[in-house]
């Protein structure tokens, strides 16, 4: 998951759906800005990840909106 949010090079926190899940769980978004909490987060609670994430090479994107695709290639 590291190296993930390494390859996508977004801040930690855009991998982490901030919604009503998040929100159910009473979690505070300035509490995971930080990739190792972003990653303990995620391995926690895998639903909150933002999906999907798509990984060409050495370098991925959230592909939120779709266009976002167009960066890899």
């Amino acid at each position: 998951m590291a190296r993930l949010i390494d390859l996508v090079g977004e801040p930690p926190a855009k991998f982490v759906r901030n919604d009503r899940n998040f929100k159910a769980l009473g979690l505070n978004a300035a509490d995971y800005t930080t990739r190792d909490a972003v990653v303990g987060l995620l391995q926690e609670h895998p639903k909150l990840m933002q999906r999907p994430i798509i990984v060409r090479g050495e370098k991925a994107v959230i592909a939120r909106p779709s266009e976002k695709v167009e960066e890899l290639l």
